[in-house]
């Protein structure tokens, strides 16, 4: 493989020459520009960014720390960061963490070892000692669909209280009085406030909290959906609704009430969360409430590059989006 020296070489320039024609063309004379350029075409040279990365101290690259890549809403998430980064010149590398505080660890450590320019992440692990031990690396990072406890870092995420409360809002506008919780999780903030927004909306109503009837959950995904849909059956007396921690939960509740003959939304009305797009070609199509998942993704990669290139007069702010409750069949026949 050809390198900087057998360019330098055929173009009959010094390889400082060449290395300012890749990076700072601007420099060099149109007509030394151009038979440098000549020569990486006909050597097909390939400049070696491991080499860039240990002169400039950074790569080209920004990472993507999700707690589920199986989940779509992170996918969409991945999406809208991509095309922020991708306008920079910039790649992701995406990594799941498995919502596992170890496996977050490593990859921490990982992207301090490639010299990541930033990272976006979700955090796995609640005590906040993670990123406390990676923050020492003075790489920049930004919190996604998390609220920062601080002033010390950038974050973009969802109201998550209010999406509780427009979610089981809506039920009780349809004339349910007794409305179940499929949670996650319970060291996950969002959980926790979209419980909180439930119960805000059962209070608004003069209803008592006995009327959230919390079916828990250790996964965010289909089959623990389904799990929790026969322990829904189980009840008595049953709720008339169930508001899912997210549309995974809510379409394994969907499949075992189906399972069941258990007819939704007449016998059961159904409302999930993140609204990503499965939810509205569901064979009831899901009532979920929408995260604007793409919009937090991309607004989350600029806050990282602004960071990035900070020349001192950076300041940390924290985004907090409005999520959207968006209504289709499965909630949709008031009792």
């Amino acid at each position: 493989m050809a390198g900087i020296k057998d360019v330098a070489r055929q173009a009959g320039v010094s390889v400082g020459t060449v290395s300012n024609v890749i990076n700072r063309p601007e420099t060099v004379l149109p007509e030394t520009r151009a038979r440098v350029l000549a020569a990486i075409e006909d050597l097909g040279y390939v400049r070696s960014e491991s080499a860039r990365q240990l002169r400039a101290g950074r790569s080209r690259i920004m990472a993507l720390l999700v707690l589920d890549m199986g989940n779509p809403f992170f996918v969409d998430v991945a999406r809208g960061a991509e095309r922020a980064a991708r306008q920079a010149g910039l790649g992701v590398m995406v990594c799941n963490s498995g919502q596992s505080p170890a496996e977050e660890a490593e990859y921490l450590g990982l992207f301090a070892e490639q010299r990541v320019c930033g990272v976006l992440v979700t955090p796995a692990d609640a005590t906040g000692r993670n990123l406390e031990s990676f923050s020492r690396h003075r790489i920049p990072y930004v919190l996604v669909d998390r609220v920062a406890s601080g002033t010390g870092t950038c974050a973009v995420s969802v109201d998550d209280v209010r999406g509780g409360a427009l979610a089981v809002g809506h039920l009780i506008s349809a004339g349910h009085r007794s409305v179940a919780y499929v949670s996650g999780p319970g060291d996950l903030h969002q959980i926790r406030d979209r419980r909180t927004g439930a119960l805000s909306a059962l209070a608004e109503a003069g209803l008592e909290p006995e009327a959230l009837v919390e079916i828990p959950s250790d996964r965010l995904d289909v089959a623990a959906g389904r799990d929790a849909g026969a322990r829904l059956l189980g009840l008595v007396p049953r709720p008339t609704a169930v508001f899912c921690a997210n549309d995974l939960l809510a379409l394994g509740v969907l499949q075992s009430l189906y399972a069941a003959g258990v007819r939704v939304p007449q016998d059961i009305a159904i409302v999930g969360y993140d609204d990503i797009e499965f939810a509205a070609a569901a064979a009831v199509p899901l009532t979920s409430v929408r995260q604007p998942a793409v919009v937090m993704g991309r607004m989350a990669a600029e806050l990282l590059l602004e960071e990035a290139d900070d020349d001192g007069r950076h300041e940390h702010r924290s985004v907090v989006l409005q999520p959207e409750l968006v209504v289709r069949a499965s909630s949709s026949t008031p009792r």
